[in-house]
């Protein structure tokens, strides 16, 4: 096997960080192909909790060369500030990371007008981190990218043209544009430590494809929050299923070799929009707790449900998903039932997979399952499971038809049962 694909199956927050952390182990290559800085990946490894936003986790190890593809967006200031820290702890010497020249950049504009709207009507819940603008400034054709930051006299230009595109936007909400010289020399500042990382994905992607290596795209939020098959409008601004991994790196949907998608062993969401198994008052509390439902990009609290197997059955077929990464059993420790959210009822008929339009009205169909009242973080087979735990995955396994994989039972990166090699 060359490559495969690590995507999330919910709205995000699924853990993906700890999967691609124990999948890239072995490979050699990996590539984060969406999104920017509003994605944060925690990793805990030795009890030390390690979080990434922009660099793909794989940096902890020796081996993989870290790749931020151009379907990326990416915040200059972030990156500096992750280069630091990783460089500080010894990792990422000289060659191990490329930055695609094509990766747009998210500037000061973009931040401002995504806190205006948020701050709105209409508000969606962003992180405010100026993903939306950016990637909208991509789609209009005159955003920067990385490769701008080599050549000063071009990014002034294009970025006082930028500028003046978000002026009436950004005067008709009674604010203020920032200086066009000032954000091109920060910038350009940032950029002296940037541009010797910067080269062609894509051509890294072909050769190591060529030369049979093992090569993870890494995803980041979750299938529900595409901009094309998630909850609309409430949604991120890339494609983050398993389509947007070839278009997001470079490498044809013929290199592909498998695709994980990882879910929790419950149901979270950050932000607005529907969530139809969500558990209110005392009892969503308590799993959010429990799971340490925090986002590590804003430290918002998680809104938690139940298991919600319409909206995976949705991400099986999006994404092609060969098979599951449950992340997180451990947190459904201590409870004497379980409930698992089947089905939808709408509008008097029965639904399996989430409407395109009404999931807000829709109303879950559960079926209540037998919990466990032992700690399974020291598991480390799926023998060492209580027998409830063992029929639970088994549960999710026949309602997807597809095999979980790679099980979760803790935060570090060690309390994981491996069922079946993914690269196998």
């Amino acid at each position: 096997m060359s490559a495969l694909v690590v995507v999330g199956a919910q709205w995000g927050d699924e853990g993906k960080g700890k999967v691609v952390d124990l999948l890239t182990a072995d490979a050699d290559l990996v590539v984060r192909f969406g999104g920017g800085a509003n994605a944060g990946h925690t990793l805990v490894v030795g009890g030390e909790k390690v979080v990434f936003h922009l660099v793909p986790s794989a940096a902890l190890h020796p081996r993989p060369r870290c790749l931020l593809g151009p379907g990326m967006v990416i915040d200059p200031k972030v990156l500096v500030r992750e280069l630091e820290v990783l460089r500080a702890r010894g990792l990422l010497p000289a060659g191990r990371m490329v930055v695609s020249e094509n990766a747009h950049l998210v500037l000061p504009q973009h931040f401002l007008v995504d806190g205006l709207r948020e701050a709105g009507p209409g508000a969606i819940g962003t992180t405010k981190r100026g993903i939306g603008p950016c990637y909208q400034d991509r789609a209009a054709r005159r955003g920067l990218r990385a490769i701008d930051l080599a050549h000063p006299a071009e990014l002034r230009e294009k970025l006082a043209a930028n500028l003046e595109a978000w002026r009436p936007f950004v005067e008709a909400a009674g604010a203020e544009l920032p200086d066009a010289a000032a954000v091109a020399d920060e910038y350009l500042a940032l950029g002296e430590a940037i541009v010797p990382w910067i080269g062609d994905v894509t051509e890294a992607v072909y050769a190591a494809h060529r030369a049979g290596h093992r090569i993870v795209l890494e995803g980041a939020q979750g299938t529900m929050l595409d901009i094309d098959h998630g909850t609309f409008p409430y949604v991120t601004s890339s494609s983050v299923t398993a389509g947007g991994a070839c278009t997001g790196s470079g490498l044809g949907p013929t290199a592909i070799d498998h695709v994980v998608g990882i879910a929790k062993a419950y149901t979270t969401r950050v932000g607005e929009g529907p969530l139809p198994t969500e558990l209110h008052g005392d009892e969503g509390e308590a799993l959010r707790r429990a799971g340490g439902e925090y986002g590590a990009t804003t430290g918002r609290p998680r809104r938690c449900g139940w298991l919600d197997l319409p909206v995976l059955r949705h991400a099986v077929r999006v994404n092609g998903l060969s098979s599951l990464a449950l992340t997180k059993l451990d947190v459904l420790s201590g409870r004497e039932t379980l409930e698992v959210c089947v089905a939808y009822e709408l509008d008097g008929a029965r639904r399996d997979t989430p409407p395109a339009r009404g999931l807000e009205r829709v109303t879950p169909i559960y079926e209540r399952v037998p919990g466990w009242t032992e700690d399974v973080s020291g598991a480390r087979s799926l023998g060492d499971l209580p027998p409830a735990a063992r029929a639970y995955v088994a549960r999710i396994e026949e309602a997807l038809e597809i095999p979980v994989s790679i099980l979760g039972v803790g935060a570090d990166r060690d309390a994981t049962i491996v069922l079946s090699d993914p690269w196998a």
